[in-house]
């Protein structure tokens, strides 16, 4: 019986890690070899060694790194693509979670219709969905002739919608807000409402019983939602590209524009190394803070 377990369990377990090794190890190990190794005279990557009056010399180099020391304007890159993924994550709960708790306090048919509705977007491809917000915001369209008409009645003058922060922060949201409604929905809808009745006879009120009661509960689902917002649109590039100008660029355009535009595939791996070591951090940190919020808990 032992054996056959032991057998069951690494038929399960082997080709999730074969495939994660395949995929995922590998890619990155040759992301690292790469970000030490010098660009190309045509793009791609130098020789990673040669021979020299019969010696082997390796042709590795750390100026990638120095590189983004160096240069303030890939540190500032970095950090104004954390603050639109702050900025996307911040406004994708706040509007998710009054949805999710709707979601998980209505009846089984309409919840079943709503979280329908939730991932309906998912059906359709993600350039389609994007480039009909091209549409919706672009000079001609009745939406951002609406907004004009109302900015300029108010004395000011109209605004561009279409390639500007503004609609970078709108696509991204509409892209992500899913990813914040599902986890919020799976904590709400595991609440005990006794224990709103209880903190109702106690003497809290609507807003006492929600922060002390509610919030505390639904912390797991705002982490895990957090998560899947903020990780993803940290490196969001397709969006900015399509929805953003010139002004709007983020971490994850300039690493597509060095692999597939400049060719500089050291640089490249360089930005992507520490864009994943970011997030990383960013998930450490938002562990240790779950952890200690659970251990006052």
């Amino acid at each position: 019986m032992g054996i056959r377990n032991r057998f069951a369990k690494w038929t399960l377990s082997w080709p999730p890690l074969i495939y994660l090794i395949i995929f995922f190890l590998f890619p990155t190990l040759i992301m690292v070899v790469a970000a030490f190794r010098n660009p190309g005279d045509y793009g791609g990557l130098a020789p990673m060694y040669y021979w020299e009056e019969g010696k082997l010399v390796w042709d590795l180099t750390l100026d990638n790194f120095a590189r983004i020391i160096d240069e303030p304007l890939y540190l500032e890159l970095f950090v104004k693509s954390a603050g639109y993924a702050g900025l996307t994550t911040l406004i994708c709960l706040i509007m998710a979670y009054p949805l999710a708790w709707l979601i998980a306090r209505s009846g089984k048919k309409y919840r079943d219709l709503m979280l329908l509705l939730v991932i309906l977007p998912f059906w359709s491809n993600f350039l389609i969905r994007i480039y009909a917000w091209m549409i919706i915001l672009g000079p001609q369209s009745a939406f951002t002739k609406m907004v004009n008409l109302l900015v300029t009645a108010l004395g000011f003058e109209p605004v561009r919608l279409l390639f500007s922060p503004f609609a970078v922060i709108v696509g991204m949201v509409y892209v992500h807000l899913p990813f914040m409604v599902l986890p919020l929905y799976a904590n709400l809808e595991k609440h005990d409402m006794a224990l709103l009745d209880a903190a109702q006879d106690l003497g809290a009120n609507a807003w006492q019983r929600f922060w002390r009661v509610t919030w505390p509960l639904s912390l797991p689902g705002v982490f895990a939602g957090a998560a899947l917002v903020f990780i993803p649109a940290l490196g969001m590039f397709a969006i900015p590209d399509i929805l953003g100008g010139t002004d709007s660029i983020m971490i994850g355009n300039l690493i597509k524009q060095q692999i597939l535009d400049t060719r500089d595939w050291p640089f490249g791996s360089v930005l992507s190394i520490v864009l994943t070591a970011g997030v990383l951090l960013i998930a450490v940190l938002g562990a240790l803070v779950a952890r200690k919020g659970k251990q006052r808990g």
